[in-house]
């Protein structure tokens, strides 16, 4: 089997805590690659109103992550009904993919909310689970399930919002973003802003 990390998330913009994250989630949990799995829209954020277009965040990641040969940018839940369900996802993956052993990947606020995710206990039951820690929600890592580990990671205060805001600002963004995808960033962000 293939020990594939499963990264979700809108990525609006990606940015270099993304990265950073990925690699360490990529060597604490022994994987062979980590999927950047690009999510069209996150069920507990439909009232977002500044999420790029699907395929601008998708090209952006891929650009991002192409240096990276145990990277792969994925479209996959793109063509899946919205709104996303990582559960769904995870189904339909494993009927594509059954060479693969899927690990997912949440943030610790995701953790603290986790029983209110579509079908959690059958992901709890089937899928091995890293935390990554973020400000403002502690995990008690004696209280997790065998199959759920705590990374042991930095707090990356680098947040996509920010990044949007800066670029509506027109303050400079170089020290959070790949240098490879700064200027679609840019564009992307700055266009649908109207700098």
């Amino acid at each position: 089997m293939i020990r594939t990390g499963f990264y979700g998330g809108s990525f609006n913009p990606i940015h270099n805590g993304h990265l950073a994250l990925a690699r360490q989630f990529l060597n604490d949990m022994e994987l062979d690659e980590v999927w950047f799995v690009v999510s069209p829209q996150n069920p507990f954020k439909r009232n977002a109103r500044d999420l790029m277009a699907d395929k601008a965040r998708f090209e952006i990641v891929r650009a991002a992550t192409a240096n990276e040969p145990r990277f792969c940018a994925t479209d996959y839940e793109l063509h899946l009904p919205t709104p996303s369900y990582t559960w769904q996802t995870l189904q339909a993956l494993a009927h594509d993919e059954p060479q693969r052993s899927f690990v997912l990947l949440i943030g610790a606020d995701n953790w603290v909310s986790f029983p209110k995710w579509d079908h959690y206990e059958n992901i709890l039951e089937q899928y091995d689970i890293a935390i990554f820690p973020r400000r403002g929600y502690d995990v008690n890592p004696n209280t997790l399930p065998p199959n759920v580990t705590l990374l042991n990671t930095p707090l990356y205060d680098i947040s996509s919002t920010d990044i949007r805001h800066r670029i509506a600002e027109g303050l400079p963004i170089d020290h959070l973003v790949p240098p490879a995808v700064k200027q679609m960033v840019m564009e992307a962000y700055g266009n649908d802003r109207g700098v």
